[in-house]
């Protein structure tokens, strides 16, 4: 094994598959000559040339359309969003065609591509700058979509992603990119779809995934010097989800916490609390809690922004409540 930031996990990936396959390449906006707005296709020109990682104009409607109509010709694209808000801009390409080919075709085309790029809140970047899309795409059939929270998932995930012959939407974090993890030195892939158990737990489940799950690795922590007991699960895919992994949990532990960076109304949380009740409904001690960020457009002052954020001692409180405690 080896210790590597998450933005080396997700350039060590796309290389690879590059390497692996010439119809593979690579676009958005200073993914080339900058080496990414995030430093996550360091030397990947260098290596692959302009013709396989290409800088595009602030256009993200006329590439992605560009990037969606070359899989029809054999091509297996990797779309960079500076930041997932700007995808609002080519999502009709991702909505409209890229999620509809092979349905609207009969079969005839595929549509292997990856949009990826950073989700959610990154500090004090403002309303516009600070939204959480998951949802909205999973709403999508003809969509997967994959929220890793480490290196090491990163890198399995976005490989897996890469290889697959449906549209991936990989969403990523501008506050993870610098995080350290362990990763093999060796090929490996992790496949789309499989949730994992972080921590293995007895009187609560989590579950949460992207970024915002270190709150509640945090709230376990603390709550654990109490003697509870938390099982926490990583959905690491959020469509296709694995709801299987979640039930099995929630029949050990009787409990339900989800944690989610999202508006409250009709999210990801939303549908796990509405599986849980339709299938476990009998294993439950308690009513399913759901923590989102606040009902009201990200904002810019720090004071609100943590105030408008879950954070672990929302987890504690929530864990604590369905514990009766």
């Amino acid at each position: 094994m080896k210790t590597i930031q998450f933005r080396e996990a997700i350039c060590e990936a796309m290389s690879e598959e590059m390497r692996r396959d010439e119809s593979v390449y690579l676009m958005g906006e200073e993914v080339a000559e900058y080496n990414g707005a995030y430093k996550a296709s360091k030397g990947m020109l260098d290596e692959f040339g302009p013709k396989r990682v290409i800088d595009t104009p602030i256009a993200e409607l006329g590439f992605a359309g560009i990037a969606v109509g070359s899989t029809m010709t054999g091509n297996r694209p990797i779309v960079e969003y500076m930041t997932f808000n700007f995808s609002l801009v080519g999502i009709d390409q991702i909505i409209n065609n890229a999620a509809k080919i092979r349905q609207m075709s009969g079969g005839q085309f595929k549509c292997p591509i990856v949009f990826r790029g950073p989700t959610a809140s990154a500090g004090q970047l403002g309303a516009t700058h600070s939204q959480a899309f998951e949802s909205w795409f999973a709403n999508t059939p003809g969509l997967k979509v994959v929220v890793p929270s480490n290196p090491y998932d990163a890198k399995g995930l976005l490989k897996s992603a890469i290889r697959d012959d449906d549209p991936v939407i990989f969403m990523e974090s501008e506050q993870m990119y610098g995080d350290k993890g362990e990763v093999p030195e060796g090929e490996y892939t992790i496949p789309l779809g499989v949730a994992e158990v972080k921590r293995e737990g007895t009187d609560v489940t989590i579950v949460s995934f992207g970024k915002i799950i270190k709150e509640a690795y945090a709230a376990a922590d603390v709550l654990a010097k109490e003697g509870i007991s938390c099982e926490i699960i990583d959905l690491r895919t959020v469509r296709p989800m694995d709801k299987e992994a979640i039930l099995k949990s929630v029949k050990k532990t009787n409990r339900l916490v989800v944690l989610e960076e999202a508006w409250p109304f009709g999210n990801v949380s939303t549908e796990i609390t509405y599986i849980v009740q339709s299938e476990a409904f009998d294993y439950l001690d308690a009513p399913i809690i759901k923590i989102n960020t606040a009902d009201t457009p990200a904002p810019y002052s720090p004071v609100l922004l943590a105030e408008w954020l879950p954070n672990s001692e929302d987890v504690i409180k929530a864990v604590k409540k369905v514990l009766y405690k």
